[in-house]
């Protein structure tokens, strides 16, 4: 069914262009092109103008063979941005079956392995002639950038019930259920200036009150829904001087919203605290920078999904994810979303790496899904998502 030599050439031509997060102008263009000669309709939202990336996103509309009101509606998404270094790539497909770059650079198959794959999935789709609902492919930028080509989505162009993310380390089968929600945090402490040999006790160093506030937070896992992580502490200059203001940059991140409210209050409480009995001030900020999301099996995205990992020949392994992606923000625009492993190894390194194997029951899998979708369609009445 899937053209493996086909597959492969695409995914080389399509690393080959350089797409690092913020510099997807090549890239969409030519994706826009692909998609245009593939007979789909594809429109684009203002992302550029929103997020000063290279590109605005693309969502593109594969019509149904046969309309029917029964079958839901669904769309994939996939992100065109790559991390750095991924300018230059040359990649190469070595005798053990992985696709590699040549080491300068990362491979760039997160995320454009699942774009090969939705690319060869409709053209299976229409050679084959399969019977399929409506499908729309969502190709978004600056998802490595903080997810911003999502937040700066139009969702008004999307017309489907759910949908999946193409966008999951992990063997071709497993799905990734639930996320957390993440909130940036960052505090200002504000002390004192004084000369630190002439009139010391005059000053009120910032740096030791943000040291005793951040020795007092629970950081790291705090439970198995819940993180927390202080990643950058800012301030200080010459020795000479008491430091007068440290700004420290942490986040914390949890499947369960009020559980990450009580962290987050938590962080709070230890800074105002020691602000406090230091005679400092304190500034403290704090923003849900995307929800979270959870599905349990009985969810029709998730039993789509495993449906046709079955079909074929994976066995389905649903998991929790700790990291966010496009699927928390969709999700977040009432569009229940997964986010399916693409088989890609050693992500965001120079290391990284594709199976040929996996490449292709990636771009099967896609197809696999749209044939459950429509032949599921009279069992599993309107497409209503259960999310716990």
């Amino acid at each position: 069914m899937i053209d493996e030599k086909r597959l492969v050439e695409e995914f080389l031509e399509l690393v080959r262009v350089d797409s690092e997060s913020g510099r997807e102008g090549p890239i969409a263009s030519l994706l826009k092109a692909k998609l245009e000669k593939l007979g789909l309709d594809v429109r684009e939202d203002d992302a550029a103008r929103k997020t000063g990336h290279g590109a605005n996103n693309l969502v593109a509309t594969l019509r149904a063979t046969d309309p029917d009101p029964a079958v839901p509606k669904i769309f994939f998404a996939c992100h065109m941005d790559t991390v750095r270094p991924g300018s230059s790539v040359r990649p190469r497909l070595d005798d053990d079956g992985y696709i590699r770059s040549d080491g300068t650079t990362v491979l760039g198959s997160d995320d454009k392995a699942g774009i090969a794959a939705l690319l060869e999935m409709v053209r299976v789709l229409r050679e084959r002639s399969i019977p399929h609902g409506q499908i729309q492919l969502l190709l978004t930028v600056g998802e490595e950038s903080g997810l911003v080509g999502a937040k700066a989505l139009d969702p008004s162009l999307l017309d489907a019930q759910f949908g999946y993310a193409l966008d999951s380390n992990g063997k071709v089968g497993d799905i990734a259920v639930a996320a957390p929600s993440q909130a940036k945090i960052r505090i200002a402490f504000i002390g004192r200036a004084a000369h630190a040999g002439v009139n010391p006790e005059d000053g009120i160093s910032a740096i030791q009150v943000a040291s005793k506030a951040v020795a007092r937070m629970r950081l790291g896992r705090i439970d198995a829904e819940t993180t927390a992580n202080v990643g950058r502490f800012e301030g200080g200059g010459e020795t000479n001087i008491v430091c007068e203001r440290v700004d420290v940059y942490a986040e914390a991140r949890s499947l369960d919203p009020h559980k990450l409210e009580k962290q987050v209050a938590s962080m709070r409480a230890a800074s105002e605290e020691a602000a406090r009995e230091h005679g400092a001030t304190m500034e403290f900020v704090s923003e849900i920078v995307f929800p979270s999301f959870r599905f349990d099996e009985s969810a029709p995205v998730v039993r789509y999904a495993s449906a046709a990992a079955r079909a074929i020949g994976r066995t389905p392994k649903l998991f929790q994810t700790g990291g966010g992606s496009d699927a928390n923000i969709l999700n977040g625009y009432g569009f229940p979303t997964v986010n399916l492993a693409v088989g890609y190894e050693n992500i965001h390194t120079t290391k990284e790496q594709i199976a040929v194997s996996e490449l292709v029951a990636a771009a099967r899998w896609a197809v696999a899904i749209a044939e459950e979708v429509r032949r599921s369609a009279g069992s599993s009445g309107n497409g209503e998502q259960k999310s716990v």
